[in-house]
């Protein structure tokens, strides 16, 4: 039996822009993206802590350093600047895996600059 566990999760990602006339997706900081093992174009499950909004949509690596969360197309509508998200993958395994499988997670403050948190 597979079972369906979180794989990685950014923690109060703030958002730093949000566009409309983009075609979708979530828009993340690359060097943050690596640090949890999130990879180009992987869906996401996104919940905003601001109003209670959770969708999906696919992660496209933004600029290393630039501490960008940007919220694009249809998500702009779920979010705006400032809002606190949370991010997660996850990833089908077996239950055997599943026993001793540890998600790869951070928790960021100060405006996207600190890693308060992480499990690595």
């Amino acid at each position: 039996m597979q079972v369906n566990l979180l794989r990685s999760k950014i923690l109060r990602a703030e958002v730093t822009d949000a566009r409309l006339e983009y075609e979708g997706s979530l828009a993340i900081d690359s060097a943050y993206m690596a640090r949890v093992g999130i990879l180009p174009h992987e869906r996401v499950l996104v919940g905003n802590l601001a109003n209670g909004n959770r969708f999906e949509t696919y992660a496209i690596p933004a600029p290393a350093g630039s501490l960008t969360f940007c919220l694009n197309g249809a998500a702009a509508h779920l979010g705006q600047k400032g809002d606190l998200l949370v991010i997660m993958t996850f990833s089908w395994m077996s239950e055997e895996e599943a026993k001793t499988w540890k998600p790869r997670t951070i928790v960021l403050g100060d405006g996207n600059k600190k890693i308060l948190k992480e499990s690595v």
